[in-house]
């Protein structure tokens, strides 16, 4: 039977991966409301599913102004300068080439990516803390949006369309990550838990820890 020798190395740090956790299950759990209130015709029901929205958008917010400062204050992996690969985008593009080269920490083509999903949520909280304003009269641009319902129409098209650009993200993130551990033998998924990421060896023989 062929076995395989790994690298490992300890890349992200508890607090990185409690922000990922914490996101994660934020828009899990905001999408799961929209899905549902489309269940329910106009009752209890769907105003309690919509004002479950709001205060898992309160969260997504935390979330969010959390992910912002440790891409600044954290560790090297956390940081977003170490998600920065313009050159390497460029060659990517210019030679229509998605392999990346192997490093410890984010994949630099998707790094990418994910730093453009960062910016769509840092829009969509706004958007969102907009539309609770101007719907439902709470949160804190009630003050200044709470009587201007024309906003309504300036706040929900963006946020619809970030809303469906989040679930294509969540689908292909989930699908690139089985394709790259079957198709790199290396545990991916588990580096949000435990932290450590693994490199295939280019020698064979008894995989270690």
């Amino acid at each position: 039977m062929e076995t395989f020798s790994y690298r490992r190395q300890k890349v992200y740090d508890p607090v990185l991966r409690i922000i990922h956790a914490w996101n994660g299950l934020s828009i899990l759990f905001l999408m799961a409301t929209v899905w549902l209130s489309e269940l329910f015709g106009q009752g209890v029901g769907e105003k309690t599913l919509w004002q479950m929205h709001i205060y898992l958008g309160y969260a997504l917010v935390v979330g969010v102004v959390a992910r912002l400062t440790w891409g600044i204050a954290g560790p090297r992996h956390a940081r977003f300068s170490d998600m920065w690969h313009p050159a390497a985008w460029w060659n990517a593009v210019r030679h229509l080439n998605l392999q990346a080269a192997p490093r410890f920490g984010h994949n630099t083509l998707a790094s990418g990516v994910y730093l453009l999903v960062y910016l769509l949520l840092a829009v969509m909280a706004v958007t969102g803390l907009g539309l609770a304003a101007v719907e439902h009269s709470m949160g804190p641009f009630n003050v200044w949006f709470g009587d201007m319902a024309w906003l309504k129409e300036v706040f929900e098209e963006p946020h619809e369309a970030i809303y469906n650009l989040l679930i294509a993200f969540v689908l292909v993130h989930i699908a690139a990550l089985v394709w790259h551990e079957r198709h790199d033998r290396t545990p991916l998924a588990q580096a949000m838990v435990s932290g450590y990421q693994y490199q295939l060896d280019s020698t064979k023989g008894d995989e270690h820890a």
